[in-house]
């Protein structure tokens, strides 16, 4: 798996990341909506610290710095 997530890419998923774990598991919604937030929040961290996404390997986007962009 080649690097394709970078930066500020990085920095957002981390930060949405904890910011959805945080809903998913202190507010009060609906069972539904908090297992919602808890998979994005899984996805979103689990991305950033790897730094590869197949939704950008399949789109092509590749923010990563560096020699693996090339």
């Amino acid at each position: 798996m080649k690097c394709n997530v970078g930066g500020m890419d990085r920095t957002g998923r981390i930060v949405l990341g904890i910011v959805l774990l945080v809903v998913g598991l202190l507010a009060p919604i609906d069972t539904m909506w908090r297992i919602v937030a808890l998979v994005i929040a899984a996805i979103a961290l689990v991305t950033a610290i790897v730094r590869f996404c197949p939704a950008n390997a399949i789109f092509g986007i590749n923010t990563c710095e560096g020699e693996s962009k090339k």
